[in-house]
């Protein structure tokens, strides 16, 4: 039997008490594809890492999706001809607001930040076999910027229980999420003010 259309402005009419924190989704369809609707206000500081695309658009109000990008930066010897590739984490803030939608491509880490009377559809496929999430969490300290402090990889069946559970996780190993490198303990959430609310521009 075929599903009926969803209005989704008469949905949040309905349901809009469903989008609760910490993950603030919902999830509409889970056939092929995941179909998820996101409410905000929601901040995390894990950045996911899905090794397929996935698809955002917004309904209502502006989002930031923080992602890291990979610069590659091609150095050459001036003793030699040959030639070294490094590649440094760069971090960026991606603005989407008021309908627009983005396609992020499939292994970028990303952190979807949403803010209060927001609304978001984001569709995710389902997992191939044997496929791997992770959910990594950075140094928020400047000199550290884009040290890993912690990663918890998973084959991703329900991503809403799953990140929960691994947030939760994540809070109970304070030697593991305490940085390497300077000694300064990551937390699950922003620092307070860090973040500032494009629908407030």
């Amino acid at each position: 039997m075929l599903p009926v259309p969803i209005n989704l402005p008469k949905w949040l009419e309905e349901n809009s008490h469903l989008l609760k924190p910490p993950v603030n989704n919902y999830c509409v369809y889970n056939e092929g594809f995941t179909v998820m609707i996101v409410g905000g206000p929601n901040a995390r500081t894990d950045y996911h890492i899905n090794t397929t695309p996935e698809y955002f658009y917004q309904h209502l109000g502006s989002m930031i999706l923080k992602v890291v990008d990979h610069n590659n930066n091609n150095t050459t010897s001036s003793s030699s001809s040959s030639s070294s590739s490094t590649t440094e984490p760069i971090f960026k803030d991606i603005i989407i607001n008021q309908g627009d939608m983005f396609l992020l491509p499939a292994n970028t880490p990303h952190n979807p930040v949403r803010f209060a009377n927001t609304v978001g559809v984001v569709i995710e496929q389902r997992r191939p076999e044997g496929s791997v999430d992770k959910m990594r969490w950075y140094c928020q300290e400047e000199n550290c910027k884009g040290e890993v402090v912690y990663e918890k990889a998973f084959h991703c069946t329900d991503l809403g229980t799953q990140i929960k559970g691994a947030i939760e996780e994540f809070l109970k190993l304070r030697e593991e999420r305490t940085c390497k490198r300077c000694g300064v303990l990551a937390e699950s959430v922003p620092r307070e003010g860090s973040i500032r609310d494009p629908n407030l521009v």
